[in-house]
């Protein structure tokens, strides 16, 4: 795809007679094909274009009938990220998933418009299935960036999404079953005694005055860190759209870390670590262990560096190499795409997978990429 800078004159085409016919009309726009969207000319070939983490074959079908009908790139995410919801993608997207110490699901999600910047997203949001819609009645109906919690499900529920709802399955209370019956191991606790049950728990300095951690609490931390994490454990649909007429959206919407104490939110809905967009320079969408990603931002990041003009995979590299110099054992990955419709991976820790759906392409398409 060809992006050039548009002239400042603005072009304004003549106005037809009268008498025209509509296909004498059509023939004198066929100059206007590529569009002019703020200061740059956009191929229109190379579009619409959806780009997704993970092989979530599905999701993507959707948001590319969506955006493919004509639908702008924001309803086009949420019809992608909607539709991982109701399949319940890998078990870590949607209702029915992902326990957390008490063995309830909660729900995370994000929206983010390229455009004008606007975001919309809930945390930790009880009894609503419908994360990524509750997070763009976020965005649309409030001066709010995020809504958490219960009181995030009252706001959905007040602008027209079904619930009060369990949003618990017999597949996510088994798997919590099988955890309280293996002690609550493993979890995401540290420096806290007792260190291999299912608590009450306290800090164990009470026990050691002077002490902030002991080593013995140290090695349980670091053991437990890398089994709690995983590929089925800790995972997001991050989305990004590019529509028609060349403007960018992401969302994101995950049930969070399996058997997380209660109340934590990952980096899903946080723009910036799980997703970004800014309109004239592309989109980036993160998975993996969002409580250390989000430290680093790794999505902005990738996205301005895209914007000085580093290619999509160097920047995915770079924002990864960034954590794992500080975090060399954490799991993670990024997808980036730039409004040249290039678009490229980078992980650490694990092999990633994601998918691509594009006018050349007749259906979506899986990249691998290796750690």
């Amino acid at each position: 795809m060809s992006i050039c800078m548009a002239a400042k004159a603005s072009f304004i085409p003549p106005s037809p007679p009268s008498n025209t016919t509509p296909l004498f009309n059509l023939i004198l726009l066929l100059p206007l094909l590529s569009l002019v969207v703020g200061h740059e000319i956009v191929d229109l070939e190379q579009y619409p274009l959806v780009v997704s983490t993970w092989p979530f074959v599905e999701a993507v079908r959707a948001a590319w009938r969506a955006v493919d009908g004509g639908s702008s790139a924001v309803d086009s995410v949420v019809e992608g990220c909607s539709a991982c919801e109701e399949l319940r993608c890998d078990g870590t997207v949607g209702p029915g998933g992902s326990p957390d110490e008490n063995g309830e699901t909660t729900i995370d999600a994000l929206v983010m418009d390229g455009v004008t910047m606007e975001v919309g997203a809930v945390a930790a949001m009880r009894y609503v299935k419908d994360g990524i819609k509750a997070a763009r009645l976020v965005m649309q109906h409030t001066e709010h960036t995020l809504l958490v919690g219960e009181k995030a499900s009252e706001f959905a529920i007040s602008m027209g999404l079904p619930g009060p709802a369990n949003l618990s399955s017999a597949d996510s209370m088994e798997k919590w079953a099988k955890w309280k019956t293996s002690r609550c191991q493993p979890n995401f606790r540290k420096n806290i005694l007792p260190a291999n049950s299912c608590g009450p728990y306290h800090p164990n300095y009470l026990e050691h005055p002077g002490e902030t951690c002991s080593a013995s609490g140290q090695m349980l931390t670091s053991n437990s860190r890398s089994l709690s994490v995983g590929l089925h454990s800790h995972d997001t649909i991050s989305m990004a759209v590019i529509d028609r007429m060349g403007h960018i959206a992401v969302g994101t919407s995950t049930n969070g870390a399996t058997f997380k104490i209660p109340g934590r939110v990952g980096d899903g809905p946080i723009a910036g670590s799980s997703a970004y967009a800014v309109d004239e320079v592309g989109a980036c969408g993160a998975t993996g262990d969002g409580d250390i990603m989000m430290r680093f931002l790794p999505c902005y990041q990738v996205v301005e560096s895209m914007r000085l003009g580093m290619e999509p995979k160097l920047a995915a590299k770079d924002a990864i190499a960034r954590i794992a110099r500080k975090f060399p054992d954490f799991v993670g990955a990024v997808v980036a795409l730039n409004k040249k419709g290039e678009h490229a991976g980078a992980c650490h820790g694990w092999t990633f997978k994601y998918s691509v759906r594009s006018p050349v392409m007749k259906d979506v398409e899986v990249f691998t990429v290796l750690p």
